[in-house]
């Protein structure tokens, strides 16, 4: 007879323990747990080899063009991937590589910490601006993800270094600074492709709010069992992600996974796409190398608590050429929406489609 599995039980035994996925790594365990089993882990989904798609890369010059017609020109390109991927990758981006190195190594620093002071920060409290744990909608996701997280909301109320982890949370203010530049930038750059004025996106708060979530996907004993972040969408305005050397980053693109090839030296963009209006779906799959994937990803998101109505924007509809396909919502409203990721994915626009 079958022994029966208490999932719920499980979950809460796992929570308890406070240790993470990385404790469980460093415990020495050799089986992945029953809470981690995603059935879609194992199906692959390879583009027709004939076929080599990558997502772009766009050279940002720094941030700096030295004339209208090279801005008209990187313009033009964020604007064909934000038609047609949704992701790009940026070189030149104006984030020292010191920095990023810094805030990866920050980052790893917290994760190899002993598990004593990790567990200073484990917290499930949803009003806290900063805590660690592993997976966020680890009780309402039908499996978790193999991948422990340090969440710290960093603007519009900066928070205190004192109330960061030690180890990295000097350098953490000093990347949220760089990154929000570059995303006041990105936006500019942005509003322009739509065919809007350059600050029509910031002056509806799209660069007030900043959400860091610094990942660690820990090696996996079975990699094919898990993924590192399950198939989903952000419900951001726009995310920067500081990733490392390791691969996993795959995004969906005319229904295959197509890899995001590793370089640490250049961030990547992930975009509400032009036609969609919605964030590209991806994936990170599990780590089967022998030391653990660090990546950043910088949340830029409504302010909270607000009441700030969003919807389609209104310069860019016209009559029944190009009716609005959504409706309006607010901001509080679009994240209680905001459900436990499906295994096959989360289109989180789909309750406000007319």
């Amino acid at each position: 007879m079958a022994e029966k599995y208490d999932r719920a039980g499980e979950i809460k035994a796992f929570d308890e323990m406070k240790i993470g996925v990385k404790g469980l790594v460093d415990a020495g365990i050799t089986k992945v747990p029953r809470i981690f089993h995603n059935p879609h882990a194992n199906v692959a989904n390879p583009k027709p080899s004939s076929t080599v798609v990558m997502i772009p890369t766009i050279d940002l010059g720094g941030g700096v063009f030295e004339s209208t017609v090279t801005r008209k020109s990187v313009v033009a390109k964020v604007k064909d991937a934000m038609e047609k991927f949704g992701f790009f990758k940026a070189i030149n981006h104006g984030v020292p590589l010191d920095v990023m190195e810094n805030m990866r190594n920050g980052i790893r620093g917290f994760h190899d910490q002993d598990p004593e002071v990790r567990q200073m920060f484990y917290s499930r409290d949803k009003t806290k601006k900063v805590k660690y744990n592993s997976n966020a909608d680890l009780y309402d996701s039908p499996a978790a993800s193999w991948r422990d997280t340090l969440s710290c909301v960093m603007a519009p109320d900066v928070p205190k270094a004192e109330d960061l982890p030690e180890i990295c949370g000097e350098i953490m203010l000093e990347y949220s600074k760089k990154v929000m530049k570059l995303a006041e930038l990105m936006f500019e750059l942005l509003s322009e492709a739509l065919g809007l004025s350059p600050n029509h996106l910031k002056e509806m708060d799209c660069t007030k709010g900043l959400l860091l979530l610094c990942h660690c996907v820990p090696p996996c004993p079975e990699p094919n069992r898990t993924f590192g972040g399950a198939q989903h969408t952000d419900r951001s305005f726009l995310t920067i992600l500081l990733h490392d050397h390791i691969g996993g980053l795959q995004v969906l693109h005319d229904g295959y996974w197509i890899d995001v090839p590793p370089n640490p030296e250049a961030l990547i963009f992930n975009l509400i796409t032009n036609d969609k209006f919605v964030s590209v779906e991806h994936r990170v799959l599990a780590n089967g190398g022998e030391e653990p994937r660090i990546s950043v990803a910088c949340f830029f998101v409504h302010s909270s608590p607000s009441s700030r109505v969003y919807g389609p924007i209104k310069e860019l509809l016209s009559g029944m050429q190009n009716p609005s396909k959504y409706r309006d919502t607010t901001a509080e409203a679009s994240n209680h929406h905001y459900v436990a990721r499906k295994l096959n994915g989360n289109a989180s626009l789909d309750h406000l489609r007319i």
